[in-house]
């Protein structure tokens, strides 16, 4: 297929309207850099936070439920084969919620999503 030249008007107008070139006057451009350097020195000057990381706290909630499970069955169930059947399951449940915690961050990068930042005056979250 060839091309056709259907609107040589219209071309003709896209191309003129692409030319234009507005330029910002050196004024203009000064004071928008001098506004950009005062930014990046405000953000330097401003005062660090501490990071706490909570990647990990949906790992150890689900390990600590299932431990209290294992130990609940092991109390409470009187067949000894199935109080252990059931403490069994619960570790099992245990380490894959540990598994699957230690991919999802890996896969998903949420090790920087997940924070709280401590400031000295009080807590901003950060979710």
């Amino acid at each position: 297929m060839g091309y056709k030249e259907h609107d040589s008007e219209l071309d003709a107008l896209i191309r003129s309207s692409m030319k234009v070139q507005d330029k910002p006057s050196t004024e203009l451009n000064n004071r928008l850099k001098a506004r950009l350097y005062e930014q990046e020195n405000a953000v330097k000057r401003e005062e660090k936070t501490r990071t706490i990381s909570l990647w990990y706290l949906p790992m150890i909630c689900n390990l600590l439920t299932f431990s209290l499970f294992a130990i609940l069955a092991l109390v409470m169930i009187p067949n000894p084969y199935f109080a252990r059947l059931a403490a069994a399951a619960c570790g099992y449940i245990g380490i894959a919620g540990i598994i699957i915690t230690v991919v999802g961050v890996r896969r998903t990068n949420m090790k920087e999503n997940i924070v709280i930042c401590v400031k000295k005056r009080g807590l901003e979250y950060e979710v």
